[in-house]
């Protein structure tokens, strides 16, 4: 069953100045998709396609132009402050770069105890003893809530976020592109723990990257898009072994081989000759491409 749904999901931006006005840019262009409860589902395309921009709409970080998103049966853009704020509880988000996420005035337990405090929850001991569980959870030292970001390193930084992320009990995580500002030597302990809390905590999430390597690893479907509009959408084994839309193909075309001695086949992907007006359709059991 359906956990989050995201019907004709459009987003447009406002562009010139008082004296001179330009054509909105239009970001994302009736996307929809659904996400099933468990399910990690991937977002995938390069940068600009519109990935960050649909996880703000959906968290409502930044108002969508139109469109419908529905949470557990709830309308979201339709929910009124309060209703807002306990959705919000439920629906967390963890960001791509841990540098500029975290305050670097506040400590880390003040950073992971701000959402409890926030919403009233516990008292001030009780939220510092989930502090310290929550900092265990996530691998770093309890001991570790007296410090400052900027004596953190990347990967630290990060965990300290995702700690941030599921301190409400969350059953929706959004992972936007939660390792790529991260080196390689740490990707994979971030990827692992966010895959083991997910397992553990019963999350569902989405998963935002623009590696697909990573996407093949952990994703059970995956969606593309290209300059705001979905232009495929399939499970990921089926997604990754046969390609329908030209961009996708070319995107897979690009991964590097993990064999030296087999030769990639770039696809060629010529923008000309994309139709844009193209819509969805079924090209296979439950694979879905505009072509």
């Amino acid at each position: 069953m359906a956990l989050l749904e995201v019907r004709n999901l459009t987003k447009e931006f406002r562009r010139g100045s008082l004296f001179r006005r330009e054509p909105p840019l239009r970001a994302l262009d009736d996307v929809s998709f659904s996400i099933d409860g468990g399910e990690i589902f991937g977002l995938v395309g390069e940068s600009g396609s519109g990935k960050t921009t649909a996880a703000r709409c959906i968290l409502r970080l930044i108002e969508p132009t139109s469109g419908e998103v529905r949470f557990d049966g709830e309308n979201v853009l339709a929910a009124g402050r309060a209703e807002m704020r306990a959705l919000r509880r439920r629906m967390q988000i963890v960001f791509q770069d841990p540098w500029s996420s975290l305050n670097p005035r506040m400590r880390i337990g003040e950073i992971v105890e701000e959402p409890l405090s926030i919403h009233g929850i516990g008292t001030r001991a009780a939220r510092r003893e989930r502090v310290d569980e929550l900092l265990a959870l996530v691998g770093l030292d309890p001991g570790w809530r007296h410090r400052y970001p900027d004596e953190l390193s990347g990967g630290q930084r990060q965990r300290v976020g995702i700690a941030r992320a599921i301190a409400l009990g969350p059953s929706f995580l959004i992972a936007d592109e939660p390792v790529s500002a991260l080196d390689l030597s740490v990707q994979a302990q971030v990827l692992n723990l966010l895959l083991d809390l997910r397992e553990r905590l019963g999350l569902t999430c989405l998963f935002i990257a623009h590696d697909l390597r990573l996407v093949r690893q952990v994703c059970n479907r995956v969606a593309v898009l290209y300059r705001g509009r979905l232009v495929e959408l399939a499970r990921t084994d089926d997604l990754f072994t046969a390609p329908r839309h030209p961009y996708t193909q070319a995107l897979i075309g690009a991964m590097p081989s993990t064999d030296p001695d087999v030769r990639a086949v770039r696809a060629v992907f010529n923008p000309e000759e994309m139709n844009p007006g193209a819509t969805l359709v079924e090209v296979a059991p439950g694979h879905w491409a505009a072509t």
